[in-house]
C-alpha cells in the first residue's frame, strides 16, 4: 500500500494523525514485526538532504512522523491541513498506556543506567500493568560484533513488541535501519524521551509546546550543545522550505 504523505524540502514525511500513528505501530508490534519508524524533526529533515546516508535511512523508514511545529506546518501548506504534531516523547507515553491494556511488553534501548533506572519506575507507577521486557544503556563507543549480536538475541529473546529508542539523531536512526530484518519488533527513535519521561531533562511548558516554541526551551537549557543544530539548520529549514513553497505555487 502506498504512503500518504509529502516531502518535505527532502524528506518524505507520513501524513498521519495519532489515532492512525499508534495503530500502525500497535498492528506491526502484534505481529512482531521488524519494521522502524523515524520522528522527523526540522533538525532531521535538513540533515536528510545534507547527508545521503541519514537521507536513505529517513527515505527507507516504514513511517517517518512530523516532529516539531515547522514540520507539521509545512504538511498542512503541503495539502494536509489537519496534520498534527506527532513528537517522540507523546507518541511512547500514548503507546504505553496502550500496550499496558493489551498486555503488550516494550523494550527500551538507549540513555543512561540511571536515566532507564529512574523511567521504569515512572512507567511501572503510571502503567502498573505496563510489561517492560528489558532495558539497556549501551556504551558510547561503537558496539562489537559480538556484543550487537548479544543484544539483538536478547531483545527478540524479551518477545517484546516495540523497541523504543534513545540514541539522539543520527544515530538512532541509523542504528534501527541497521536492525531492521535482525530485530524482530518495531523500533521507535524518540530522541529525548527517556530523559524527558524520567525527569533528568526538563520538558518546555505546555504553553511553549503549543506554540511550537519547544525547540527555544531546549536551546536555552542547554546552549552550547545545542546552538548549531538549532540557529543553523532551522534556518536551513526556514530557506528550503520558503524555496520549497515558492517552487510549488508557480508549479500550481
Amino acid at each position: 500500500m502506498a504512503r500518504l504523505g509529502h516531502k518535505v524540502l527532502s524528506a518524505f514525511i507520513d501524513a498521519v494523525d495519532w489515532s492512525t500513528a499508534l495503530c500502525r505501530i500497535g498492528t506491526w508490534a502484534a505481529q512482531n514485526q521488524s519494521r522502524y519508524v523515524c520522528i522527523c524533526n526540522a533538525h532531521s529533515v535538513v540533515t536528510a538532504g545534507q547527508d545521503p546516508a541519514f537521507g536513505t535511512v529517513v527515505a527507507q523508514a516504514d513511517m517517518a512522523t512530523p516532529d516539531g511545529a515547522p514540520v507539521a506546518w509545512m504538511m498542512r501548506k503541503l495539502g494536509f491541513p489537519n496534520q498534527q504534531r506527532i513528537n517522540g516523547p507523546d507518541l511512547m507515553w500514548k503507546y504505553c498506556a496502550q500496550a499496558a491494556q493489551r498486555n503488550e511488553s516494550i523494550y527500551l534501548y538507549g540513555g543512561a543506567e540511571d536515566t532507564l533506572t529512574i523511567l521504569q519506575a515512572r512507567l511501572a507507577q503510571a502503567f502498573p500493568t505496563l510489561r517492560v521486557a528489558g532495558a539497556y544503556s549501551p556504551p558510547f563507543r561503537p558496539l562489537t560484533v559480538a556484543e550487537d549480536t548479544a543484544v539483538v538475541e536478547r531483545i527478540n529473546a524479551s518477545g517484546a513488541g516495540t523497541v523504543w529508542v534513545s540514541l539522539g539523531c543520527p544515530k538512532q536512526e541509523l542504528w534501527m535501519a541497521a536492525h531492521r530484518g535482525r530485530i524482530n519488533a518495531v523500533m521507535v527513535g524518540v530522541g529525548a524521551a527517556f530523559d524527558y519521561h524520567a525527569g533528568t531533562i526538563q520538558r518546555a511548558p505546555l504553553w511553549m509546546q503549543h506554540a511550537g516554541l519547544e525547540w527555544l526551551h531546549r536551546l536555552v537549557s542547554e546552549p552550547r550543545r545545542l546552538w548549531k543544530r538549532y540557529l543553523v539548520t532551522n534556518t536551513l529549514f526556514v530557506a528550503g522550505a520558503v524555496r520549497q513553497l515558492l517552487t510549488r505555487r508557480r508549479v500550481v
